[in-house]
């Protein structure tokens, strides 16, 4: 089956074919580095940590760019108020640079504690100011942008396909209710590409129409031009962001270059609490290292993966406990495996059994080709685990290649693709007991019923049940296994 993914450019799935055979281009929309990282960010960048994963697993080179914002994001999230990490410096008595490099290294850490994949390149905006100035020339010298007081704003009216990536079209837009409208604008939809900076403004480099700063939209242009040429492969991204921000990167890199953008857009739907999204503006966001204080890092990438990265995913500390307990499940088969392997017996695997992996790493890929199919991919584990159980609980000797093929497939699909099962497990809660502790109450009930106490026997098999732990009594004793 051919990777297919869902296109927010056309509306469509469609088979992926890079522009060049073998190599992929992603530039991924980074954070804006005035605060710490939180739940919502977690989904954003473990979904394309493995959209990235999965494509290096087919066998492409990929060169991953990922931006920091540390400039010219403001406060509405769109193109007027102050910008974030000014404000930050303002109210902190900090210099914007200190803000930057505090959060900044906070992020990197948050996503180390997830097993983010650290990308290729991140390219900082504060770096690439002079490619943003040069845009911004290139911009009016065609006609598509002019300047007004300090600032360049572009011409939505000049790009005709203006809004064909998120659906909005020039002559139905109109200024927000929430800010006052730009006397400085042709049109109210019009965009800056470069900000003069106001009187006190902490952040401002010299240009060509005097000191200022750039536009948020403008540095993911020209990193993106910069290190993976024109046109790229995939853009990723928040879905909050398709408009005015991707819009916006389209038009002035079409304009500006003459050339497409990018082919592919995959854009990740919003965490949610209470069906709300979840944001610092609104004050409802839980953070990364918030959140790490109560539950496993591991736990936290489980719960953003158990929802397609285009589907809303609801926070709630519920949801989070259920997901632990979901992976404890996973890695007691993990355990079980990697328990037996250091004692079993020399063979080779067992031709049937490796047919039943088989089946279970095919019904993985399927998933994953299906747009990143995450929940269908981690599905396919947890009934290879129940398999897995099944096999080990039931009496029979399991060789050691047996063994070592479920405990490769484990890592390959569970740890390189979805990096969820690491090399080494975190250390027990409990459910790496489970086998045992199961024996346990197997052997109770088995001297239960010799002595005729069948109500209590039955009540060990129904306790067990509402667990979600069957009992199969058969000729060569009892074997257990996860229900359905």
């Amino acid at each position: 089956m051919t990777l297919r993914v869902y296109n927010y450019l056309t509306r469509q799935m469609e088979d992926f074919k890079p522009l060049h055979e073998g190599r992929v281009g992603i530039y991924v929309c980074g954070p804006t580095v005035y605060g710490h990282a939180h739940i919502g960010h977690a989904k954003v960048y473990v979904s394309f940590d493995v959209v990235v994963r999965y494509l290096r697993y087919l066998g492409y080179k990929v060169r991953y760019v990922q931006n920091i914002t540390d400039v010219g994001h403001l406060t509405d999230d769109a193109d007027e108020g102050e910008d974030k990490v000014g404000r930050k410096a303002r109210l902190e008595q900090l210099q914007p640079m200190e803000v930057v490099e505090y959060y900044t290294r906070s992020y990197f850490e948050d996503m180390d504690a997830l097993n983010v994949t650290r990308p290729d390149i991140s390219a900082r905006a504060s770096g690439h100011v002079l490619e943003q100035i040069e845009l911004a020339q290139t911009l009016i010298e065609r006609g598509y942008a002019y300047e007004a007081n300090g600032s360049v704003f572009f011409s939505v009216e000049s790009f005709p396909e203006y809004g064909k990536l998120s659906g909005r079209k020039v002559e139905e837009l109109e200024e927000g209710a929430r800010v006052e409208v730009n006397p400085d604008k042709r049109h109210p939809a019009d965009f800056a590409v470069w900000r003069a900076a106001p009187p006190g403004h902490l952040i401002r480099w010299n240009s060509p129409w005097g000191e200022g700063y750039p536009g948020w939209h403008a540095e993911c242009s020209v990193m993106a031009a910069k290190y993976l040429g024109l046109p790229f492969d995939i853009h990723g991204g928040g879905l909050e962001n398709i408009f005015p921000h991707n819009e916006s990167e389209i038009a002035q890199s079409e304009a500006a270059y003459g050339l497409g953008f990018a082919r592919y857009w995959l854009l990740n739907n919003m965490v949610t609490v209470d069906g709300v999204k979840m944001g610092k503006s609104l004050g409802n966001f839980v953070t990364i290292k918030d959140a790490l204080q109560r539950h496993e890092p591991m736990t936290i990438r489980f719960f953003t993966l158990s929802s397609h990265y285009r589907s809303p995913t609801d926070f709630s500390e519920t949801a989070l406990e259920a997901a632990g307990k979901g992976l404890d499940r996973l890695y007691g088969g993990v355990r079980l495996v990697r328990d037996r392997l250091a004692m079993a017996e020399d063979g080779g695997a067992d031709a049937a059994f490796q047919q039943v992996l088989d089946e279970h790493k095919a019904r993985f890929i399927e998933a994953m080709d299906d747009d990143f199919g995450t929940p269908q991919a981690l599905a396919a584990l947890f009934d290879l685990t129940k398999e897995v159980n099944t096999l080990l609980n039931s009496g029979e000797p399991v060789s050691r290649g047996t063994l070592e093929a479920i405990d490769g497939l484990y890592r390959e699909l569970g740890g390189d693709v979805l990096g969820i099962i690491p090399d080494q497990l975190p250390e027990e809660t409990g459910a790496g007991l489970e086998d045992a502790l199961v024996q346990i109450l197997i052997e109770l009930r088995q001297e239960f019923r010799q002595a005729k106490d069948w109500a209590s026997a039955d009540a060990i098999r129904d306790r067990l049940a509402e667990v979600g732990i069957a009992l199969e009594d058969g000729p060569e004793g009892t074997r257990w296994r996860l229900m359905k």
